[in-house]
């Protein structure tokens, strides 16, 4: 399938050849992408160009949204892959075919059933969700607040979700493995358990949580929040979860920290050109 996957990006690039100019555009109104060192944003910016040209782009609820917005989520998204090998990044979303975007936030009824056995059914506001072979969901005011070093990323979660949906058809935690990683699954297990762990027991005794509480609702949540803070916020990572954080490291093939430290000194600000 490879060779088909190949000849079918050649033919969108024909199509949509890339405009590193744009792309450039894009890169600097973003500190997350601005952070990024030149030989990463030149390896970034076709795969994001790619990814908006592959995948089906809807709007609902009066949303709007043009082709700088589409590529800006399209980096994000692609950070993930970012230290990885054509083939890989490119699998890694191969269970994305859709992305929809919101004007708002929106709701869904859950039913929760509780350690005792007792269901609750309660409204859940979202700024984003995803399934297996479903849509990417995102609504755009939570887009808007995605991009920098604040530790949240509504973009990144979702697509977690679907590299976490890579190998089954619930989030469950555990990701395919990339070919380069020298990452195990048995590390994987060990260090990713340990958080959970380290979570549960802090919401038991009544205490904050290290990181996000919503981390600690489910495996799959706790894989996504730990990405979001990955990117996004690792010298907050690193301070709790060092093990974890340098597991990331490995698995994603980035030193994100480095990268925020950088990025720290420059003191980039979007705003000025």
């Amino acid at each position: 399938m490879n060779w088909l996957r190949r000849r079918r990006d050649a033919q969108n690039r024909g199509r949509h050849p890339f405009d590193p100019d744009q792309w450039q555009r894009v890169r600097r109104s973003l500190p997350l992408l601005a952070a990024l060192g030149d030989e990463e944003a030149k390896r970034l910016g076709p795969r994001a160009w790619q990814l908006v040209h592959s995948k089906r782009w809807a709007a609902g609820d009066g949303a709007e949204f043009d082709f700088t917005a589409q590529l800006a989520i399209a980096a994000q998204a692609c950070l993930l892959t970012l230290g990885w090998n054509d083939d890989d990044a490119q699998a890694a979303f191969a269970n994305v075919n859709d992305i929809v975007l919101l004007a708002d936030a929106f709701h869904r009824r859950v039913e929760e059933m509780d350690d005792a056995g007792v269901m609750h059914e309660y409204d859940d506001e979202r700024a984003g969700e995803t399934s297996w072979r479903g849509p990417v969901v995102l609504a755009i005011p939570e887009v808007a607040e995605s991009g920098d070093f604040t530790g949240y990323n509504v973009v990144i979660h979702e697509f977690a979700h679907k590299l976490d949906l890579g190998n089954s058809q619930d989030v469950d935690g555990f990701p395919p493995l990339a070919s380069n990683s020298d990452v195990t699954a048995q590390e994987w297990h060990r260090v990713f358990t340990a958080v959970w762990d380290d979570l549960q027991a802090h919401l038991e005794r009544g205490k904050d949580t290290p990181i996000d509480d919503y981390a600690a609702t489910h495996p799959g949540e706790c894989f996504a929040v730990c990405c979001e803070l990955f990117f996004t916020a690792p010298d907050q990572l690193v301070e709790v979860y060092p093990e974890l954080y340098d597991l990331l490291k490995r698995y994603f093939g980035q030193d994100v920290l480095g990268r925020f430290e950088r990025q720290q000194t420059t003191g980039f600000d979007p705003t000025q050109d």
